[in-house]
């Protein structure tokens, strides 16, 4: 009974030798992927791009293997039955559709280990630290949106050649394009939005009038750069509101950048005080108050007399901070600490009103 079996096999085998190839590709298929994964990740070097590029990409080139896999036993089988239409043109968009996820993936993948190269996926929470290392979150900036950019850009490419592979598709789209020149117009003012960003974000990625946790001013809002996608900003209002702008908002508008080049920054703080008030004592007790608060930083803590009105004094203490989150707690506890010392130790010349009656005589002289 055995034996009986093993010849028919046989003689099936010989008689369908295309079928039979297709049999043991298909049934090979998986294995042979998951023995190439393994022997790849024991080849690739720990800490280069290598392994990251594979973890990342290793599902969807397994798509790719095994619908080639396929595509190559259908060439097989219809060596015999002849081709079926339909099953070509669905496993040619199942195609396209892979190879579009596996170059997402390599996109994806690069874009984070650039990204972990310049210190992680993360940012740090500490609002005294969001304004360092500009050079870091630069590059940060570009690979995010870069990979946006790029991955919008994949999508549209194998959204394109998905409907390339549909006949009736392309010949409705081929008819249209040669009897009506408008659909192009209208599809392409359409699409304008989208370009417009697509090429804003590539400004904005090569050039970076922004960055990631950039401190700007924005319709009279202050705030941070959240996120920047393919297409819009997150900013993130120092009340935690989030203002969504596209990214063409920033090539058409002016705004303040506080962290263009530098996170540095000067606090001021303005007080009004009598005529009377000597001036050095405040500055010598401005640089106590500087001296010993942590958000100093070392460069400038200077007095001047910026206004002479009639009744007061204007005076100007001008402070120096890392950053814009540093400056302003700085601002709020030096205006705290010189109020109390003008209340302790000069009360007298806090800025008040003078008034003479008609008829007091005058102060000689």
């Amino acid at each position: 009974m055995q034996q009986d079996l093993l010849n028919g096999a046989g003689i099936w085998i010989a008689s369908h030798a295309f079928e039979s190839a297709a049999i043991v590709l298909a049934l090979l298929a998986l294995p042979a992927f998951l023995l190439l994964s393994r022997l790849v990740l024991r080849l690739l070097r720990a800490g280069s791009i290598g392994p990251l590029l594979w973890l990342r990409t290793r599902r969807a080139l397994g798509a790719v293997w095994l619908l080639l896999i396929v595509r190559l036993d259908l060439l097989l089988v219809h060596a015999r039955t002849g081709p079926v239409p339909w099953a070509l043109t669905a496993l040619q968009l199942a195609l396209v559709a892979s190879f579009t996820w596996l170059a997402m993936r390599v996109v994806q993948a690069v874009g984070e280990a650039v990204t972990l190269r310049r210190g992680g996926l993360a940012l740090p929470e500490d609002p005294t630290l969001l304004d360092t290392n500009l050079q870091s979150r630069g590059a940060l900036t570009r690979a995010r949106v870069l990979t946006r950019v790029l991955n919008l850009l994949v999508v549209l490419i194998g959204l394109a050649l998905a409907l390339m592979n549909i006949p009736g598709v392309r010949q409705i789209g081929t008819s249209l394009l040669a009897s009506a020149g408008l659909a192009g117009v209208i599809v392409g003012f359409a699409a304008r939005p989208v370009l417009s960003n697509l090429l804003a974000g590539l400004q904005i990625a090569l050039t970076e009038p922004i960055r990631i946790n950039d401190v700007l001013i924005v319709e009279g809002e202050w705030g941070r750069v959240e996120e920047i996608t393919g297409t819009y900003v997150v900013f993130r209002v120092w009340d935690d509101r989030r203002l969504i702008l596209p990214l063409q908002w920033f090539i058409e508008h002016p705004f303040e950048n506080w962290t263009r080049t530098s996170a540095n920054l000067l606090a001021t703080v303005f007080l009004w005080v009598d005529y009377g008030m000597p001036v050095d004592a405040l500055r010598a007790e401005l640089k106590r108050v500087c001296a010993a608060d942590p958000d100093w930083d070392g460069r400038y803590a200077l007095v001047h007399v910026t206004e002479a009105s009639d009744q007061a004094l204007q005076i100007r203490l001008l402070m120096s901070a890392a950053n814009s989150a540093r400056a302003w707690e700085l601002r709020c506890r030096v205006r705290e600490a010189m109020i109390a010392y003008l209340q302790r130790e000069w009360p007298q010349h806090l800025p008040g009103r003078r008034l003479r009656w008609q008829g007091e005589p005058q102060a000689p002289g």
